[in-house]
């Protein structure tokens, strides 16, 4: 323990200075602090994320820029003197995601390809990225060129596709994750929750109980979305624990799953499981028809809270300090975000990285 606390550097010269790239409202860069590295900024082109991440990341400073065509002199003076820099990063992963159908491309389906282009100019030391698992598939050519370009200057680089919840996330959340050094040989390493999961229960379970349209009076992040009539006859109608739509009688059923087709959604209007992790968290996770995405026992969607608990937030973290309240860009922030829980693992393997040079 002592050692890894001298690795953090000095107050004056801190060990890491990390910029971290779409930083949103602040998954990445949570994380990275607390496991002892200095991000000093984050950029991100949504105006909206700006409170998030400056409120709960003291001494990072938000910086509303378009990464594909901001100066590249800009995001170097971003660092802060330290003995290495890391560049950070989870480009926008809808053009790769198995929910987006492209008939073309996407418009930020070239954003990881400016990330390439930042390393190169810049020359961090060390490189973190993370995005959807189809990334290797649907964006094969993109990734291979990302990951070319690290080789060809002179990085040693490890990937794989993990489950977030081996990591200690409540969630079932399969992402690809890159690190990336100048420095020697580097590892993700394996998750240490495999078979001992976090569950719905574990995060939620001792929040308060809200009703479908309500808001709670101590934490107004704990509200949960107003349901018709008729989705709300829905999720009465849906088993506790897990029970999805196969139990309501057929005039509950939207006309699109009394097809044959609609034999592939069978989880869209469920609830979760208490002692399961939580599904993918997704932009759209506080809506009851987008996915498995209501309350255990409780006849409603999931509240914002909750969203970012199971996204593994901490309980007091804030996104949005005006009025009107906006659910659904706070709901796209925790969608989109990488998880506290696995940047704070990430950051840890970067320091002990360090460590293993000496």
């Amino acid at each position: 323990m002592r050692q890894m606390q001298s690795l953090i550097g000095t107050k004056s010269i801190p060990l890491i200075s990390a910029v971290d790239l779409f930083c949103g409202a602040g998954g990445l860069t949570h994380g990275l602090l607390k496991s002892g590295i200095n991000v000093c900024s984050g950029v991100d082109i949504d105006p909206k994320v700006k409170y998030a991440y400056e409120h709960n990341n003291t001494g990072a400073k938000f910086y509303c820029w378009d990464v594909g065509t901001t100066p590249t002199e800009d995001f170097k003076k971003l660092f802060v003197d330290s003995k290495y820099k890391l560049l950070a990063g989870c480009a926008p992963c809808q053009p790769f995601s198995k929910l987006t159908q492209l008939s073309g491309k996407h418009p930020s389906w070239n954003m990881l390809d400016h990330f390439g282009r930042l390393i190169e100019a810049i020359q961090p030391d060390l490189v973190t990225m993370e995005n959807v698992p189809e990334l290797g598939k649907k964006g094969a050519d993109v990734f291979e060129k990302f990951k070319r370009v690290l080789l060809d200057n002179a990085y040693y680089v490890d990937w794989k596709i993990i489950n977030c919840a081996d990591y200690g996330v409540p969630q079932s959340r399969h992402r690809l994750v890159l690190l990336a050094s100048k420095l020697g040989s580097i590892s993700i390493p394996d998750g240490r929750y495999v078979g001992k999961w976090k569950t719905v229960r574990d995060a939620v379970g001792d929040l308060p109980l809200v009703m479908a349209g309500n808001v709670d009076q101590v934490d107004r992040l704990h509200r949960a979305r107003k349901l018709s009539p008729l989705n709300l006859k829905r999720i009465q109608a849906t088993p506790h624990n897990g029970g999805t739509r196969s139990a309501w009688p057929k005039e509950l059923l939207p006309d699109c799953y009394k097809r044959k087709t609609g034999d592939s959604y069978k989880t869209i209007y469920g609830r979760m499981w208490w002692d399961k992790p939580a599904p993918t968290m997704t932009t759209l996770c506080t809506g009851l028809g987008n996915g498995r995405f209501g309350h255990p026992d409780q006849d409603r969607s999931i509240t914002l809270r909750e969203a970012a608990l199971f996204q593994s937030f901490p309980k007091g973290y804030q996104f949005w300090n005006e009025e009107p309240f906006n659910h659904a860009a706070v709901s796209r922030m925790i969608g989109n975000a990488v998880p506290p829980q696995l940047s704070k693992i990430i950051g840890r393997t970067l320091v002990e990285h360090l460590s293993s040079l000496k």
